[in-house]
């Protein structure tokens, strides 16, 4: 299974990136690749493996660029977005963010990476760890790149983006600081029926770490004793994470009894933990849906409550629905004392967008939208309304109440007391309900 080429395209179809290892596809492919993309034969996006006159492209659109591979060979598909995700993974970790100008700004650094990984089209070397020793060249890191907010000192547990940094200010004898960076990530999946009721729920969640720590020290890293792995009594209140999983490098002989990780922290961006929950729980938002029919007219209300705290507010709130293609017009009715948010129609996706920029915990929101249909057969149109689905970010807080508790950098050297960032966020990943 080989790799004929690799290739970055910008949005707009600039080639930025571009290195031919078996020469046995014809030049201009990168411009084949860009039509089809955006000119795919159905309305949906292109998926991420398809074929054009025998030779398969596979692809991750990431950043608003677009990372492909191409093949004449039967390959593993799935093998291969693997290979890409390891590929991208690396270059965030030597140049700190993956980003159209970053990559402009590094191209030789981005040469280098990409030679060491890939071998006359063959996979070799795959991780920050393998790929370092290797790798030369000073990355060029971006001016805005390195700003940070709180610390974990101090009782906070927000951080900024000072994660986003090269690896090579890890070892480099001028490195600025001397850090290390813990985010606790949850990803929701809920889905409500027409009324409201909770069908289905569960949480993925990961702590990730980047160390910048200066002789990559051993590391020991306590969570909160109310987190039980596995089931427990019914009359437990603790947290139950129905199963998880840990990087190599994480030794967990201690997590059941002292809820003690120790980690040898390899060399860039890693997930120390990733975690399951399955067991029911109260999701951080109920969506309600209300439908009012008339003669040519479709009238779709929707309530949001958030129930969490107010001490908690959720940002990018962007809830997403769509209405029946036979649609003439659609209006909104929003409450004026809701500052800064907006609702649109898209009308050549026939999809209606509410953005809310700041959803205050303990606060309902609604939005009314008046739909005005071409025909009067309402009870067909009823049925293309919908689902609703809801992004939003909700930092600082999480489901499971997981919790950093300590972490401890194990070393003999005196005076080493390295700044500890950690960051908890909420995000969705899939939240639907259903409106009919």
């Amino acid at each position: 299974m080989s790799i004929s080429q690799f290739f970055i395209l910008s949005l707009r179809g600039d080639t930025i990136i571009f290195r031919d290892f078996r020469r046995d596809i014809k030049k201009g492919i990168n411009e084949v690749f860009f039509r089809k993309v955006n000119f795919f034969d159905v309305e949906d996006e292109a998926p991420p493996v398809f074929n054009v006159d025998g030779v398969n492209f596979i692809y991750v659109k990431k950043n608003e660029l677009y990372l492909v591979m191409t093949t004449k060979d039967n390959v593993s598909a799935s093998y291969f977005l693997d290979i890409i995700e390891k590929l991208i993974k690396v270059v965030k970790d030597h140049c700190g963010i993956l980003s159209e100008e970053s990559i402009r700004k590094n191209f030789v650094l981005i040469y280098e990476i990409i030679d060491e990984m890939i071998d006359f089209g063959y996979p070799q070397l795959s991780s920050t760890e393998q790929i370092k020793p290797f790798v030369f060249t000073e990355p060029i890191v971006m001016e805005n790149q390195i700003t940070s907010t709180s610390i974990f000192n101090n009782g906070n547990t927000k951080a900024g983006d000072s994660i986003k940094k090269p690896i090579s200010q890890i070892t480099d004898g001028k490195s600025k600081k001397n850090e290390i960076f813990v985010d606790v990530i949850e990803k929701l999946t809920v889905l409500f029926n027409s009324s409201g009721k909770l069908v289905n729920s569960s949480v993925d969640g990961c702590i990730k770490m980047k160390s910048y720590l200066r002789g990559n020290p051993e590391l020991k890293l306590v969570l909160n004793d109310e987190i039980i792995i596995g089931k427990s009594s019914i009359y437990s209140t603790a947290s139950v994470i129905d199963d998880c999983n840990f990087h190599p490098n994480v030794q967990t002989k201690e997590l059941e009894h002292q809820k003690t990780l120790f980690i040898s922290p390899p060399d860039g961006e890693f997930i120390v933990m990733n975690y399951r929950i399955n067991t029911e729980f109260t999701p951080p938002f109920k969506i309600y849906t209300y439908i009012d029919e008339s003669a040519y007219k479709l009238e779709l209300k929707i309530k949001i409550n958030a129930n969490f705290s107010d001490k908690f507010f959720a940002g990018n709130v962007v809830i997403k629905f769509n209405v029946p293609k036979s649609a003439q017009n659609v209006y909104f009715d929003l409450a004026k004392n809701k500052i800064g948010q907006k609702a649109n129609y898209v009308q050549n996706e026939n999809v209606c967008i509410w953005k809310i920029p700041k959803f205050q915990g303990g606060v309902e929101n609604t939005l009314v939208t008046k739909v005005t249909l071409s025909n009067n057969k309402t009870g067909d149109c009823r049925k293309e309304l919908g689902p609703v689905t809801m992004n939003f970010e909700i930092p600082t807080y999480n489901i499971s109440k997981l919790q950093v508790k300590e972490l401890k950098i194990l070393t003999n050297e005196k005076n080493y007391n390295p700044l500890r960032w950690v960051r908890c966020i909420t995000q969705a990943n899939s939240y639907v309900s259903r409106v009919s």
